[in-house]
């Protein structure tokens, strides 16, 4: 006998949003609910393995291939489902948001993907989450445009056929929406919120059109993580009646101990994967968050010091090409994150320079398409990729045989002769205190210094501040030797919001969250007890 239907989450603490009823039907609900009550147990059992992992880890200060996971690696046989169509060619990705410019403006950028985020580009107000699916939708039925309160311009959908194919990003499983609650008021899982939603709403429109409900999955630690994904995606295929096998998703290898179970993670999702992505700032965030107590070994200079040709990332980045490729999924490489200047042509052609040679490398190595965070880049990137591939979607038969990587040399972060600086430590201070600021004002994608920023950035930000303390490094600064303490930390951090004040005007200063983004950095940088996630406390401060 079938266990009843739990009762529909209760909206909780949120004002009425205009159309949500569209979004929030009763039988949308109903589904949530249902994905809560079958997933969340096991979501919790998993967290709770994700501490006793790092536990461990802090214990050895080592990490490996897991032996009991061998036979699957070795086994030359299985291969994930082939690509659909609309997914077979990727070569230039662009990711944002999904409010209502960004979802005209990715979607017409001639980029072949649009990473609709709902996770680090997107800061969780009942709002974003709510409004993000609404516009997806009205994308899909082409009831959708936008005009720019400054310019007057407006913007319209190109033809279906022009349009980047979507795949959506929930937020992850450490998070959960405050504003859903089940009958006993536990809060549901962000990222069953996040899928249950678009899924219900999407999935058979996706199809009428010849796509499908794709998926992003971020910040996943284990094959177990990724194998409670896969039992999500079956039942909700089965419980819609969307053939099996519809679903795609592709994983960012984003965590240090997922880059020891690529192999797992696709074989768990083997009929609906789609490919795996090398996250850059979250896996530097996540090297230091589990080798936090490794000693000098592990301290990380200066996050722009950290290039994707350091010998460590290296091995990454080799290892799921090579991954990938044997096992017939997309490689899809990271982030450009320049922000063109219309002011600053020379910046420009610089930024562009480097961009160019990132993709270049990427191309070269063997990634079938890669990020841009900016459509200005979309052509550079297009450029990079098209020399390579030429007419064929993808460059999956380069197999990479060449590449040979230890479970060494992934954490080889000592490989690296940069060393933090006493400029690292104030950058971390200054885009940390002004990322946060206005992801407490609902803003996930942030324009920081001529880069494009999200959460990542703000956890590598915090967790650098956090190691070079703890790790008692020293820096050169104008002449003498200064060792980083929290009250170093704290000086900077009060010089950087008495510039903000000076550069902003007291006016715009007292309306913004500037006090309150500098003491949540500090909170986070400087606690004795690491918090796993910055977004964790900065949520019971967000409002909306």
């Amino acid at each position: 006998m079938s266990a009843p239907a739990p009762s529909p989450p209760a909206v909780v603490d949120a004002e009425p949003l205009p159309r949500q009823e569209e979004v929030l039907t009763e039988s949308a609900l109903a589904f949530v609910a249902e994905l809560h009550r079958r997933f969340t147990p096991r979501r919790d059992e998993l967290l709770a393995r994700r501490a006793e992992r790092r536990a461990e880890i802090a214990r050895t200060c080592t990490l490996d291939f897991l032996p009991e996971t061998a036979a699957i690696r070795a086994d030359d046989s299985w291969r994930v489902a082939p690509a659909p169509a609309a997914l077979d060619d990727r070569r230039v990705e662009i990711t944002g948001p999904a409010d209502r410019r960004m979802t005209v403006n990715a979607l017409n950028s001639g980029a072949r993907v649009w990473l609709a985020d709902f996770e680090d580009a997107s800061a969780p107000t009942w709002e974003n989450v709510v409004l993000g699916q609404l516009n997806l939708t009205d994308a899909y039925t082409r009831n959708i445009d936008f005009t720019d309160p400054a310019s007057g311009k407006s913007y319209a959908l190109k033809d279906e056929g022009e349009l980047a194919t979507v795949v959506m990003r929930p937020r992850g499983w450490h998070l959960n929406e405050r504003h859903l609650v089940d009958a006993d008021g536990a809060e549901i899982p962000g990222a069953l919120v996040d899928f249950g939603l678009y899924f219900f709403h999407n999935a058979q429109r996706l199809l009428d059109l010849g796509k499908g409900p794709y998926f992003y999955l971020p910040k996943t630690e284990s094959h177990l993580e990724a194998r409670l994904w896969n039992d999500v995606f079956v039942f909700a295929q089965d419980r819609l009646g969307i053939p099996q096998g519809t679903v795609r998703a592709t994983v960012l290898i984003e965590t240090i101990t997922a880059a020891y179970e690529m192999e797992e993670i696709l074989y768990e999702l083997r009929d609906h994967a789609s490919g795996l992505n090398a996250g850059r700032w979250d896996y530097l965030f996540s090297l230091v968050k589990n080798f936090r107590d490794g000693g000098a070994k592990f301290v990380l200079p200066d996050r722009n010091a950290v290039t994707m040709t350091a010998p460590f990332m290296r091995a990454y980045t080799e290892l799921l090409v090579r991954t990938c490729h044997r096992r017939g999924a997309h490689a899809i490489g990271g982030m450009a994150a320049f922000i063109p200047s219309r002011r600053d042509p020379e910046a420009n052609r610089v930024a562009f320079e480097k961009v160019r040679a990132d993709k270049d490398r990427e191309a070269a190595d063997g990634f079938d398409g890669s990020w841009v965070a900016h459509p200005d880049l979309v052509p550079i990137a297009m450029e990079s990729f098209d020399k390579v591939l030429g007419d064929r979607p993808h460059q999956k038969d380069r197999l990479r045989e060449d590449v040979h990587v230890e479970a060494a040399d992934l954490i080889a972060v000592d490989s690296l002769k940069a060393r933090p600086t006493y400029a690292g430590l104030v950058n971390a201070v200054q885009v940390g205190v002004r990322y946060i600021e206005a992801w407490l004002r609902g803003l996930g994608a942030v324009a920081i210094f001529g880069l494009m920023e999200d959460a990542a950035t703000a956890e590598i930000s915090r967790s650098q501040i956090w190691q070079w303390i703890n790790a008692g490094v020293e820096f050169e600064h104008e002449g003498s030797t200064v060792k980083a303490t929290p009250d170093l930390a704290r000086e900077i951090a009060a010089g950087e919001l008495a510039a903000i004040r000076e550069e902003i005007g007291a006016e715009a200063f007292a309306a913004g969250h500037w006090q309150q983004a500098h003491d949540l950095l500090l909170r986070v940088a400087l606690d004795e007890d690491y918090a796993d996630f910055l977004t964790l406390p900065a949520y019971e401060q967000l409002r909306g």
